[in-house]
């Protein structure tokens, strides 16, 4: 099947306890389940271990992504923190720099209390292989990175982390599974945010974890009944009638984020678009390569703190929000938002200075998002 037929139908089965036609997946809104007697069960126990809501959901998104198995959590950081518990005092995660702020806080706060040592490289352009020590257990990337859009090649990572039998990790939100597939690049684990993309309409909390292997799911599945973290059904339901029209929403997002990305190119007060988009720009021909498409993500500097101020506060149709993925266009300032807790060195070092804005493109009609931009930047204030 092509994927938008998978992101109506999962894998054309049934999904579990199906006798009634419904078109729906029903929400399975319980905790517990009835046992016919001592021995037996239904497949279902207990809605922490498994639902059939959130079972559903799974397959879709395995069948998206092309992996063995998916599990649903309760965010995008509970699928990253139940990820972290697969290693254990003393070892090493190398992490790309750029990172979206919530899992640098993870990170520097959480997974290090715990024993884990982390180790910050630029993946776009160090040689991570001179990196990695007896003790690193994996590699993690975004690729576009969160808000600098660096591009990482996952296909050239995937052989280093390979050869030295370490995993590689890829958070996909950014481009999600429509536009780019990690595991089919060699990664053994993918993380999407579900609250983005694949849910669609912000309106829903979700998280994923993506694996290639059997021996990866026992792990995860283990780890996911007992921290309690999974997804709940109304919530799964949500995500699954989002992705439905994840094909469509893509594409019209895309499309109106290269519009906008040409429109801020000429202006005169934009200083720089970070889009891996743009023609010759950094990153464009690896994403050619991984990736069928560039998505809706956008990032620019404005010539001053001043007018990055004044843009948050003047746009009227576009909304000043922190989260991206949904049909609205989102416009937010890492700076004290997203990327407020990332070490001030670090953020300065990748660029996300207070003249720096992130944009993610909706699904609005394309010449009113600009003509609000342009309304917003040609109102300010002469200094």
């Amino acid at each position: 099947m092509q994927f938008s037929t998978k992101c109506i139908h999962g894998d054309g089965q049934r999904f579990a306890g199906d006798n009634t036609g419904a078109v729906s997946v029903p929400i399975y809104q319980t905790a517990t389940y009835a046992h016919p007697e001592a021995g037996k069960s239904t497949g279902y126990d207990y809605s922490r271990l498994q639902n059939p809501t959130r079972e559903q959901l799974e397959k879709v998104v395995a069948c998206l992504e092309g992996g063995v198995d998916a599990l649903a959590f309760s965010s995008g950081m509970a699928a990253i923190a139940a990820l972290m518990e697969l290693f254990s005092p003393g070892d090493n995660i190398i992490c790309d720099c750029d990172l979206y702020g919530g899992t640098v806080r993870l990170f520097d706060n959480i997974t290090s209390k715990n024993g884990v040592t982390v180790t910050r490289a630029d993946c776009s352009s160090q040689d991570i292989a001179g990196l990695i020590a007896k003790n690193t257990r994996a590699v993690y990337i975004e690729t576009p990175t969160n808000p600098m859009m660096n591009v990482i090649d996952i296909a050239a990572l995937a052989k280093i982390t390979r050869q030295k039998g370490i995993l590689l990790i890829v958070d996909n939100t950014f481009l999600s599974p429509y536009f780019q597939n990690p595991l089919s690049l060699g990664a053994d684990v993918v993380v999407h945010s579900g609250t983005k993309f694949l849910g669609g309409h912000n309106d829903a909390l979700a998280g994923f974890l993506v694996v290639n292997s059997n021996e990866l799911s026992e792990k995860l599945r283990f780890i996911i009944k007992t921290v309690g973290s999974g997804l709940a059904p109304f919530d799964s339901w949500l995500v699954l009638r989002g992705i439905k029209t994840l094909p469509v929403r893509m594409e019209k997002s895309q499309q109106n984020a290269i519009a906008i990305a040409k429109y801020l190119q000429s202006e005169s007060k934009v200083t720089k678009v970070y889009y891996c988009g743009i023609e010759g720009g950094k990153g464009y021909e690896i994403t050619k390569r991984q990736a069928r498409g560039f998505g809706s993500m956008i990032t620019f500097e404005v010539e001053s703190r001043a007018l990055a101020l004044h843009i948050l506060k003047s746009v009227k149709l576009i909304r000043f929000a922190e989260s991206l993925g949904g049909v609205e266009t989102l416009i937010t300032y890492p700076f004290t938002q997203t990327h407020a807790d990332v070490p001030e060195d670090l953020r300065i070092k990748n660029g996300i200075t207070d003249r720096v804005l992130r944009l993610s493109a909706g699904i609005e009609d394309a010449a009113d998002l600009i003509f609000d931009l342009k309304q917003a930047i040609d109102s300010t204030p002469s200094l």
